[in-house]
């Protein structure tokens, strides 16, 4: 039962790395915002950078701190140094992190430096070294930390010594109104529209990033397999197409290819979370998803099909059970949200942020 004698907290403030139209962690912070905005609540926000012809610029006190004159790898430094001084002049009552600052009352980890350097199976440079000590110093001064998944609260446990109790999973929102699944009608259209194989099982593969995002391992099944199979990309030019490779470009509607596609893969060597995973699931479509991704915790039943990138064959073995699947009709997902373990919306996570904001 919440304390009446309580007063609502409102002086709260942001810090992120930029309030922009993009993707990732600027995606994220529009959406706190907005959330916070419904609310009735006016957060001061401060950043590298500021687009005011945002929506969300009308609903912040934005606080601009400019670093350019830092050379790019110690900007990071340099941005919590003017944030403490900016600080000095009010202490606001409670200050989230969506980047990394020692400031930070509640700390977001989206992901740890040493966990990309290991699954990228790379020695630290002196670079990574100044990365991990802000990350040490952020974790271990907030006096809580919001993970996005599972495993990086695991993964705050092993590399920084973080106790348990510090730590609160929350999972990371999605656009509910936006992703949505089509009538069959509407994803045939898509199919005719980007020209995909009606006698082939589509999977569709959105990156920015293919090295990471695990196109290698996707590269090498569909060029020479045998089922009727069509990898689609969206996202960065892959180096060659062909009969079971397709490239469709850069989407800016991808909540409909997701919808008109039978799978999405998620392959990722290293994945914090994955968004992609459950705004798929939110389409409709189920996942073919490797068992190290965070949102891969996400989903349940019938909505995944995980393999193991550790495993030889696992991979294989995973997309002959998707096309299998697809054959026997039993492929989409009739109600989305009862295949996540968790609320999906903005206004939801916005709300248990706050409560662990006045904890």
């Amino acid at each position: 039962m919440s304390d009446p004698t309580r007063r609502p907290l409102t002086d709260i403030a942001l810090t992120t790395q930029a309030l922009k139209n993009s993707g990732g962690a600027e995606r994220y912070t529009r959406d706190v915002i907005a959330g916070l905005h419904r609310m009735g609540l006016r957060p001061t926000l401060f950043a590298r950078e500021i687009d005011r012809s945002l929506p969300e610029a009308a609903w912040i006190d934005a606080q601009p701190l400019n670093v350019r004159w830092a050379p790019r790898k110690l900007r990071n430094l340099a941005f919590d140094w003017r944030l403490k001084q900016r600080l000095k002049r009010h202490r606001p009552a409670c200050v989230f992190s969506i980047n990394h600052s020692t400031q930070a009352d509640v700390a977001l980890c989206g992901g740890t430096h040493p966990g990309s350097l290991e699954a990228a199976g790379r020695s630290a440079r002196r670079s990574d070294e100044w990365q991990i000590d802000m990350e040490r110093r952020v974790y271990t001064q907030a006096r809580s930390i919001i993970a996005h998944s599972q495993l990086m609260s695991r993964e705050l446990q092993r590399f920084y010594g973080v106790a348990a109790q510090r730590i609160d999973v929350i999972y990371p929102p999605v656009d509910t109104a936006r992703f949505q699944p089509l009538t069959d009608e509407a994803r045939a259209a898509v199919r005719r529209q980007l020209d995909l194989p009606e006698d082939r099982v589509i999977f569709v593969f959105s990156s920015t990033s293919h090295e990471r995002k695990g196109y290698p391992l996707l590269e090498a099944f569909f060029a020479r397999t045998t089922l009727p199979v069509c990898l689609v990309v969206a996202g960065r030019p892959v180096p060659k197409t062909s009969e079971t490779i397709r490239y469709v470009g850069y989407s800016k509607e991808i909540e409909r290819l997701f919808a008109a596609a039978d799978f999405t893969v998620v392959a990722s060597a290293y994945e914090p979370f994955g968004l992609v995973g459950v705004e798929s699931v939110m389409c409709g479509t189920p996942l073919v998803i490797a068992d190290n991704v965070g949102s891969a915790e996400t989903v349940t039943g019938a909505a995944k099909i995980a393999f193991s990138r550790q495993s030889g064959g696992s991979f294989e073995r995973a997309i002959g059970q998707a096309v299998e699947r697809v054959r026997a009709g039993g492929a989409r997902i009739a109600r989305p949200l009862e295949s996540l373990v968790y609320d999906p919306s903005v206004d939801a996570h916005v709300a248990a942020l706050y409560e662990l904001f006045t904890r």
